[in-house]
């Protein structure tokens, strides 16, 4: 059964594009994408909890360890412009049963892996659906909601995002305490049939109607030189920042990328605008959204290692005392307290407010010892952070693009997640592994990497708020003199 829609503007009509019309069950259509988002999140950090079952089932070094964790993001990175490029022009909800489809053969072939190879392999197609939900729900979301009720729907979206982020490790754990390994990925399957039925039925079909050629060659550089860039970066704790893998695969990335972007100033049609960098709303919540994510992505794969290693706890109990961070935010959020709170404010004083919460939830994490009460509050501090900040940075990501562009967008939003979460993965861990190398205790080594985090969250704080005052500033009208 379809449902009715606002009629879709014809090519050429101004209105194209614009999300000022709404679709009559939009909160439905919200709760069925946040769905599909929620099973792509969950896999970014279930595997967390199974490293110990993995390594002891599949033999698995520590090599095939990190690449069955950064093979997805690698993928992810690498696609998401291309995905979102894709979505705008082919149709967002043909996208994005695209990738529940491909998300979900995936998770089947994860669930049913016996080698590590074959794990690592699955976690790339995985990759794939991945790449192509990130865009489409977010650029959906921007299609069906009003400029005015946009904040509180991206507010809901950023909270599932944390919700799936941070509820990982507790879902994960829950299974393997029942379950073997692999059902953390069948338990996709039934999620993923229950989305793509509601997708089909619900969500309205939407895409550019300017019909913008295809920007291949774009598209094949920008997938190498992201693909390139985040290898370099998940490859540098293991083999070391100055070896061939490293140096080689950031050079191709710089190359490639360079390449990328002196294409895409000169095309007509290009796939990624960069005029887009020009807007200083636009980038400052860019370098907040990296920052950000590089401290929260790098803090809190260091979060779960502590609870197990240091305080003891099983892979149940771990992802249970995480559940703070996701319950902060998803209060804040699903209420509107956090929406509210940024109109208030004012999105640079909310974004630079909010970072500084976090901060002091990462330092709080960093110095709590072997108790576990630091720990809480560092995840209620760092949950109220997340819920003002990051969706006030998606709203102004988005909200500086223009609308019939919303899955370039989304794709630009996503890739700097990844990329951020990566090199945060990869920063902090480095920072560990030294700490401990060094003489220091597993514990002390954590702490060490918990205060890095800290430090690039305050910065990307710092980042964000001056160029979105600056932003507010240059849009406001002259004073008249009198």
């Amino acid at each position: 059964m379809t449902t009715s829609t606002t009629p879709s503007p014809r090519a050429g009509d101004p209105r194209a594009g614009d999300p000022r019309g709404t679709h009559s069950q939009r909160w439905l259509i919200l709760g069925v994408i946040c769905l599909a988002q929620l099973t792509v999140l969950l896999d970014n950090t279930i595997l967390n909890v199974a490293i110990p079952s993995l390594t002891e089932e599949l033999d698995a070094t520590t090599s095939d360890i990190q690449w069955m964790i950064n093979a997805y993001s690698l993928v992810q990175s690498g696609l998401l412009l291309t995905a979102g490029s894709a979505a705008d022009r082919y149709g967002r909800k043909k996208m994005l049963v695209t990738g529940l489809v491909l998300f979900g053969t995936g998770s089947l072939v994860a669930g049913l892996a016996d080698t590590s190879g074959q794990l690592i392999a699955a976690r790339a197609g995985m990759g794939v659906g991945g790449a192509l939900l990130l865009t489409t729900t977010l650029a959906v979301v921007m299609q069906i909601f009003t400029s005015e009720e946009q904040p509180k729907a991206i507010g809901i979206w950023a909270a599932v995002n944390a919700l799936g982020f941070a509820t990982g490790p507790l879902i994960g754990g829950f299974m393997l305490n029942h379950f073997w390994w692999g059902a953390i990925f069948l338990i996709n399957l039934p999620v993923v049939a229950l989305a793509l039925g509601a997708v089909i039925a619900l969500v309205p079909e939407s895409k550019n109607p300017q019909g913008d050629r295809p920007d291949l060659l774009g598209a094949l550089l920008s997938t190498i030189g992201m693909a390139s860039l985040v290898f370099a970066i998940i490859s540098g704790p293991a083999h070391g920042w100055t070896s061939v893998r490293v140096v080689v695969s950031a050079a191709v990335a710089a190359v490639v990328l360079t390449v990328f972007a002196w294409w895409e100033s000169r095309i007509p049609h290009p796939m990624l605008d960069l005029a887009f960098f020009r807007d200083r709303r636009f980038a400052g919540a860019v370098g907040g959204a990296v920052l950000i994510t590089f401290g929260m992505g790098g803090a809190l794969f260091l979060l779960t290692q502590h609870l197990q290693f240091v305080l003891g706890y099983g892979p149940l109990e771990a992802g249970l005392r995480t559940a703070p961070l996701a319950l902060t935010v998803v209060a804040l959020n699903f209420s509107g307290v956090a929406p509210k709170l940024t109109a208030k404010l004012g999105t640079p004083v909310a974004v630079m407010a909010s970072m500084v919460v976090m901060a002091a939830g990462l330092v709080s994490i960093a110095t709590t010892g072997d108790g576990y009460t630091g720990t809480a509050i560092g995840l209620v501090l760092i949950g109220v952070g997340c819920a003002v900040a990051n969706p006030a940075m998606a709203h102004a990501i988005m909200s500086a693009i223009p609308p019939a562009k919303a899955g370039v967008g989304a794709g630009i939003n996503g890739t700097l997640a990844e990329f951020g979460n990566g090199l945060g993965v990869a920063v902090l861990g480095a920072v560990l592994s030294s700490s401990v190398a060094s003489g220091k205790s597993l514990s002390a080594g954590l702490g060490a990497g918990q205060l890095v985090g800290a430090v690039a969250v305050l910065a990307g704080g710092l980042v964000a708020a001056g160029l979105l005052r600056r932003a507010e500033r240059e849009k406001k009208p002259p004073v008249p003199v009198a």
